[in-house]
């Protein structure tokens, strides 16, 4: 069996908070993506042998949002892992040089770096809410980040985003004063967008209606 989609080398993998990790991968010709966007990526998270023929059982398929604020010769995306996940645990034990395969980009919701920017990230939300705010930073334009998460990742990325004049607030888990506070307090500061499940988006559309925003307006993306 012949596995569907580009075929691309991890590039490299690294921990980039709690049981998260990075991956920066291979960018297959003609693939052009923008913040916000995501991919569907094929694997078979297991010893194949060079004869061994894959069945369509073995290949694990997840679709990942890019972390990156932009591609070049690779891109990133961000995984969280669950230790008794089919696909992730074996993501994350990756040294490298390794095939997987992705298609897309898929998704409508994207960062063109014509405006300010209000990212809202639930979880793992934050790798598309960081990589939207970085490049909102290099296109000139300001950026808020509001990031609700007990074990928070991609720290370092969010600190340089600080110290570069953007405003991020990074919330507990159960805050939910402070996240319906924050989103109220930049609710007319830039394009908002937010990421996360289904719990966490429904929320922060509610606050934005509840603040005399419009939630239609609003970037929404729902990991389920």
């Amino acid at each position: 069996m012949t596995i569907e989609g580009s075929p691309v080398t991890v590039e490299s993998i690294r921990e980039v908070g709690p049981e998260t990790v990075a991956l920066e991968l291979e960018t297959p010709e003609g693939f052009d993506a923008r913040p916000g966007q995501f991919v569907l990526l094929r694997a078979v998270p297991r010893d194949v042998d060079a004869e061994e023929e894959i069945d369509e059982d073995d290949v694990v398929m997840r679709h990942y949002t890019l972390s990156s604020p932009a591609v070049g010769e690779t891109f990133e995306i961000t995984v969280g892992i669950d230790p008794d996940g089919d696909l992730s645990p074996w993501l994350a034990d990756l040294e490298g040089g390794e095939t997987v395969h992705i298609e897309g980009p898929f998704g409508t919701i994207t960062y063109e770096g014509d405006t300010d920017v209000v990212a809202v990230a639930g979880g793992p939300g934050v790798g598309p809410a960081v990589s939207i705010a970085e490049a909102a930073h290099e296109s000139g334009h300001e950026a808020v980040v509001v990031y609700q998460d007990d074990e928070p990742a991609h720290v370092d990325r969010l600190e340089a985003l600080e110290d570069a004049g953007a405003d991020v607030a990074i919330l507990d888990e159960d805050d939910s004063d402070g996240l319906a506070e924050a989103i109220e307090t930049h609710l007319e500061d830039g394009q908002i967008y937010a990421f996360g499940f289904e719990d966490f988006v429904r929320f922060v559309a509610d606050t934005i209606d509840d603040a005399g925003g419009d939630s239609d307006e609003a970037q929404i993306e729902n990991f389920g």
